[in-house]
Formats: structure tokens, C-alpha cells, sequence
């Protein structure tokens, strides 16, 4: 019976007997035979790492990235439509192809009904571009006539309620979440939004970049409101830029938003009107239909303040703000003069993206994600690409890193035993989810016309609403999927203490089957390990096992845990990406915990699978090289300057060249690279990072 290494690896750690792999003498002896062989080799290489992206001139111990990654890095040549370009994109480029594919051919096939005519109606409409050529801005003219008639601050109001219809846009956004203090129950999150730059910092600092992208976004808005006919488009766009830098001024920062505490702040709907007066809250949740009594604002004063601007700001200027937002949100849906107007400034000039995708990508982009027809494609994209094997041996995986984890926690020197008990009740009740739901979203009711994609695009989003709508005083549904199965990513919930791993993640070089063990270990093994790690970084640590946000530690461990923490952000806070850039080592902070943390787990459930034995040498690589190389491959990336300055200061992951110097906390990497005191990357036994 042939078994793949994996399967070998899995069983060996769980402690089952397993057979040997078949020898390399072993003939061949049908062509059947000779497929079958093939298709058991690893994607990548002879065991699962690209050997030949190496820089091997480059000391391990001085840039890691560069020596897994550097050939590839200084030869690839980044296309003309893409901002940035690594394995995750390698990844969702398979993945549009398959989803292209399946549209096709239910494009190409008569009769169609039910969910496969949603699919290709909706693809269809975004395809004709001669039919949204011809109608231009009207298909959204409507919302715009509903925004010039606005004569009052209820109207505008209003206006800004029904922006999750209209694809508008609102300085006080709502919507329906889980409770955290009571994970069982829906409640309503209110805070504050309505940026067209990625960041408050793009309007705040006079660094020269920022000023000339604060003068190009004036300039674009000017350009997407001249498609109204406006004769005072300058004059609205210079209103619109000094209307936001006072919404920016109010926000918190990033890095505040991202702490659970002081986002934590419940009220009944019923003092909403006495807490945060003098805004019309029935006139704003009108359309929505949400009647939840249960409210979390997640920024109290500046929902307070963004109220009073509502109130201080003269009307017209709200009203060229919502129609500039309405256009730009809604341009990929219009004519290719206005999306192209739209791509100029927020893919070449924020992102450096020279071209835009080709429309079908576009098209499967839109028709992907959770609240749209992902599910549906979803359904045949796992029927289709994603084998039960995988999901499997996924699970056995996950299951290996439950153990080393738990393992790790009973050992840790800094937390005492109190807290121990916690946390292992808490890895205990990790909920995985691999691959696909296992209730799939039903689509009955949803009408799709194949010539009107403006009205298909406001048809869904009213047919989640009402989903919502019709759920919201229901216990909060377990079974629900924060990603679609074809999506390349995973990601935990802290409410329902799941950890989730899409189909589409679990290919090479996250998860090959015929790779050898240490580089599925490397790789998908420390993204399980990266997602477990949210559980206890420094945000998921505040919720339980049962996933409700309460503090489960004693003062003295925390203390010691935040200490730790401190000295991750200053490690990753040294990184200079743009000169007089840096990486936020306390935004990007739960990140660097999971993948620190999660590289230990990682490495620790491989050690335990090899059962005291020593790996072999492959290709003149040891097994813990080929574990570390095969998280820096997963990491290797090649982006835009802009691009990598839009990551910095608005997300909230270190850029993927700093990810991949995670090991440089591990003894383990400093002793498979020879890593000596002088090398850039070394860091003294006391100064390593260890967590979990």
C-alpha cells in the first residue's frame, strides 16, 4: 500500500504503525504506473522547496529572505497588472483559473438553472462592456439624484444608512456582529469610517510622499466628479480632501483600533439616542431593518466627533462627498472611462499598478467573495479541485500542532500554573475548519438579470441583508464561513475560537502531499501554527475557550507575557522597508506573535514526528534547513515601492521579507544555518523572542 510522506509522518507522530515508501528501484512497468509516479512528486523541487530561487552568496545569517528567495527575487520581473507578486498570489492565480474554467462552462451550457444561473448571469453582465460603455454613470444616477436632493441633515442621514445598498460611503458605519462578551448573540458594532485613503496618516503627515498623494487624490476627485457635469468640481474636491483630513484627525489610530478593550464598549439600543445625541439613529438604520438591542461602539469619541463634523460641516459639502464616494466605490461597475479614471489613481498612483487585470479577473474577483456568489462557485470549486485526502491529512496536522502546543504551554517557564489550566482549556476547544463549510449557503430567492450589473450588485447585497435581518435575534450561527473555499488565506475567530483553512491554501508550497515532512511542517504546518497563535496573541489572548473577551490570567503572567511582547514590537519596529518607513511593530504585533509563535509549534510537532530518528539528507539539505526554507518560500514576495508603502501604514502584517526572518528567534535556525555573532540577522540567546 503506497502511503505519501506525509500520511508516513502523521501516522509516526500519532504513534500508528506505517509502511515503508516504495524504493527507487522499483520499475515502472505500465505507462499507468509511470502517471502515478510523476504525480507523486512534489510541485517543487525534488521534495517541496525551490531550490533554485536560492541566493546562496547571500549568508543565511544576514538576510534569510534573500537566501531562500533571492534568485527568484532579482530575476522576477513584476507584471505590469500586479502590485506585488509572491506565493500567495502564485496561489489565487491557480485559483482564478479554476474558477474561470467553471464559469466557462456553465457560460457555454443551455438551460441553465438555479445557482449556475446565477453564476453565469452575473458573470455575463460584467463582461458586456459595450452595454456599460453605452450607459456610462447612469445605472448609479438614481443614488446620485437621491444625494443632490438632500436638504437636510435627516436626508443626508439617510443618505448614509443605505450605503451598504448604493456602495456609497458613511463617516458612521454599523453592522452586525458577534456579541463578545456573549459569542451565543448577534450585536450591532458601530464605529467610524469614511476615508478614501488607506490610512489617517496619508492626510496627517508631511512627509513629501504623502503630500503628493494627498494633491493627486484631490485631482482624482475633481476628475470622478466632473463625470456628474459639475462646472465647481475643484472646488468640491479641495472640500471633500479638507472634509476628510477632519475625520482623519478624530480616528483613532490604527494600532489603538486593533486593542479589544478599548473597542469593547456595549450599550443597549435603547440609550444609544442619550449617549451619542444629536444624530438621527432611526433615520440612519431605517433601510438596514436590524432592530438588535444589543450595541458595541468601538470608538466612543470619535463616533461623538464624527457627529458633531455631521452637524458643523455646511450640507453641500457632505453632499459632494457622497457623490465623489458613490462614483468611485461603484466605478468598477460602470463604463471603462469611469473605472479606468477610478484605476489611475487608486491602482498606479496609490499602488503602482501600471494596467489593470483583465476584466474576467476582475469579474471573478466581484463574484467571490462571502456576501456575493463565492459559495456557489465555492461549491463546485471543492467538488472539482480539493480531494477528501487533503482534507484529512489537513485535520491530522492540525491535530499534531494541538499537541505540541499543549506541550509547550505545560512547559513555559514564565507562566504559572493557574493560567496554564486556562490556556490549555482554551487550546482544547479550538474548533478547526478545513476546506469547505459543511452547510453550504443556500442562494434561493436571489434574482440575477445577464444585462444589468449595477441592479445585480444591489440585489445581493439586499438578499445578505435580509439574511442578516432575519437572523439577528437568533443564536449567532456556528457553521458560518468567513471565507470562501476558493480564497488563499486563513484565518482565526476569536469568538468562536475556530481556526480556518480554506481549499484553496492547502496546495504546494503550503501543503504539497508528496513533499517531504519538514517542509509541510515548515510551511502549512507553521500557518496552522500562525493561526492557533491568535488565539493567544496579544488581542485573541483576551477571549477564552468559549470565545467570550474576558481576562482568564493572572496579573503576574500577563505582565511577564506583555514584557515579551514589548520586545517583538521593538524587534520588528527596527525594519525599514522605505527609507524613513518603518514597520509598526505594535500594529503588525498579533501577526508577528503568530508567526513566532507559530514557527515553534511548527518545528516542535515535526520533532515529535520524527520519533527521535534523524531526517535524512535530501539534495544535500538537512531537515531543519528544509523546514525554514520552506517557511521563507511561503513568504517570498517582489511588490511596488507604494504598495509597500500602503502596507505599512495600513495594514496590519509586517511586508512578507519580514516574515520570513521570524526564525532568527529559533535556536534551531541558528544552528541548521551556522548563524555566528557579527551576522546581520543574529540576535543573542537572551534577546530571542520566545512566547509559545
Amino acid at each position: 500500500m503506497k502511503k505519501t510522506l506525509l500520511s508516513l509522518t502523521i501516522a509516526a507522530s500519532l504513534g500508528l504503525a506505517a509502511c515503508s515508501p516504495q524504493t527507487a528501484e522499483q520499475p515502472t512497468t505500465s505507462s499507468d504506473d509511470a502517471v502515478e509516479q510523476q504525480q507523486a512528486q512534489a510541485e517543487f523541487g525534488s521534495f517541496g522547496v525551490d531550490l533554485s530561487a536560492r541566493n546562496e552568496t547571500v549568508k543565511p545569517g544576514d538576510d534569510f529572505f534573500m537566501y531562500a528567495s533571492g534568485t527568484w527575487y532579482d530575476n522576477y520581473e513584476l507584471p505590469a497588472d500586479k502590485t506585488r507578486f509572491g506565493a500567495f498570489t502564485a496561489l489565487a492565480e491557480r485559483s482564478e483559473d479554476r474558477v474561470k474554467e467553471i464559469i466557462d462552462e456553465l457560460s457555454q451550457t443551455e438551460n441553465l438553472t438555479g445557482e449556475a444561473k446565477l453564476i453565469a448571469d452575473f458573470y455575463n453582465s460584467y463582461m458586456d462592456t459595450e452595454a456599460l460603455n453605452a450607459k456610462g454613470i447612469s445605472p448609479i444616477q438614481p443614488v446620485l439624484d437621491d444625494i443632490a436632493a438632500v436638504s437636510n441633515t435627516t436626508e443626508l442621514t439617510s443618505v448614509f444608512g443605505e450605503a451598504w445598498l448604493t456602495g456609497g460611503v458613511t463617516p458612521i458605519w454599523g453592522g452586525m456582529w458577534y456579541d463578545r462578551l456573549d459569542p451565543n448573540r448577534y450585536q450591532l458594532n458601530v464605529g467610524v469610517a469614511g476615508l478614501g485613503l488607506p490610512d489617517r496618516d496619508y492626510y496627517l503627515s508631511d512627509d513629501q510622499r504623502f503630500v503628493d498623494i494627498r494633491n493627486a487624490y484631490q485631482a482624482h476627485i475633481e476628475q470622478m466628479l466632473a463625470f456628474t457635469g459639475t462646472e465647481t468640481a475643484a472646488e468640491q474636491a479641495e472640500a471633500i480632501l479638507a472634509l476628510e483630513t477632519m475625520i482623519a484627525e478624530v480616528q483613532w489610530p490604527r494600532e489603538k483600533r486593533r486593542n479589544r478593550d478599548l473597542t469593547l464598549n456595549p450599550l443597549e439600543r435603547t440609550e444609544l439616542n442619550s449617549q451619542y445625541p444629536d444624530f438621527d439613529w432611526d433615520a440612519f438604520f431605517a433601510s438596514s431593518g436590524f432592530v438588535i438591542p444589543h450595541l458595541n461602539i468601538t470608538q466612543p469619541d470619535p463616533v461623538r466627533d464624527v457627529i458633531a463634523l455631521i452637524n458643523s460641516v455646511p450640507l453641500e459639502t457632505w453632499k459632494s462627498y457622497a457623490t465623489y464616494h458613490t462614483i468611485s466605490n461603484n466605478a468598477g461597475l460602470l463604463s471603462e472611462d469611469i473605472y479606468l479614471a477610478n484605476f489611475d489613481f487608486y491602482g498606479t498612483t496609490l499602488n503602482g499598478q501600471q494596467e489593470p487585470r483583465d476584466r474576467w479577473k476582475r469579474a471573478v474577483s466581484q463574484m467571490s467573495g462571502t456576501e456575493s456568489l463565492g459559495f456557489a462557485i465555492g461549491k463546485v470549486y471543492v467538488d472539482r479541485y480539493f480531494p477528501e485526502s487533503s482534507k484529512t491529512q489537513m485535520a491530522e496536522l492540525v491535530e499534531n500542532l494541538r499537541t505540541a502546543l499543549g506541550q509547550r504551554i505545560e512547559g513555559l517557564d514564565w507562566m504559572g500554573e493557574e493560567t496554564k489550566v486556562n490556556a490549555q482549556a482554551k487550546l482544547a476547544a479550538f474548533n478547526p475548519k478545513i476546506g469547505y463549510p459543511d452547510v453550504w449557503e443556500s442562494f434561493d430567492g436571489l434574482t440575477i438579470s445577464a444585462d444589468d450589473l449595477v441592479g445585480n450588485v444591489q440585489n445581493i447585497r439586499q438578499f445578505f441583508q435580509q439574511k442578516q435581518v432575519a437572523d439577528e435575534l437568533k443564536p449567532t450561527d456556528r457553521n458560518r464561513w468567513g471565507m470562501t473555499p476558493q480564497r488563499v488565506n486563513a484565518y482565526y475567530n476569536p469568538s468562536f475560537n475556530e481556526i480556518v483553512f480554506p481549499a484553496a491554501i492547502l496546495q504546494p508550497p503550503f501543503f504539497d502531499p508528496n513533499a517531504d515532512p519538514a517542509v509541510n511542517y515548515g510551511a502549512i504546518g507553521a500557518v496552522i501554527g500562525h493561526e492557533m497563535g491568535h488565539g493567544f496573541d496579544d488581542q485573541g489572548s483576551k477571549s477564552d475557550a468559549m470565545g467570550i473577551q474576558r481576562n482568564w490570567w493572572t496579573d503576574e503572567d500577563r505582565a511577564a507575557f506583555e514584557a515579551k511582547t514589548q520586545t517583538l514590537i521593538e524587534q520588528y519596529s527596527v525594519y525599514e522597508p522605505i527609507e524613513g518607513n518603518f514597520v509598526n511593530g505594535q500594529n503588525s504585533l498579533g501577526e508577528n506573535i503568530g508567526d513566532v509563535g507559530g514557527l515553534a509549534m511548527a518545528y516542535h510537532a515535526y520533532k515529535l514526528s520524527l520519533n527521535g530518528e534523524e531526517a535524512p539528507i535530501i539534495d544535500g539539505t538537512t531537515g531543519d534547513q528544509r523546514f525554514f526554507l520552506a517557511w521563507a518560500q511561503v513568504w517570498k514576495e517582489k511588490r511596488t515601492e507604494q504598495s509597500m508603502l500602503n502596507q505599512l501604514r495600513g495594514g496590519t502584517h509586517a511586508p512578507g521579507r519580514y516574515r520570513a526572518l521570524a526564525p532568527r528567534n529559533h535556536d534551531a535556525w541558528y544552528e541548521a544555518f551556522d548563524v555566528q555573532p557579527g551576522d546581520a540577522l543574529y540576535l543573542a540567546p537572551e534577546e530571542r523572542v520566545r512566547i509559545w
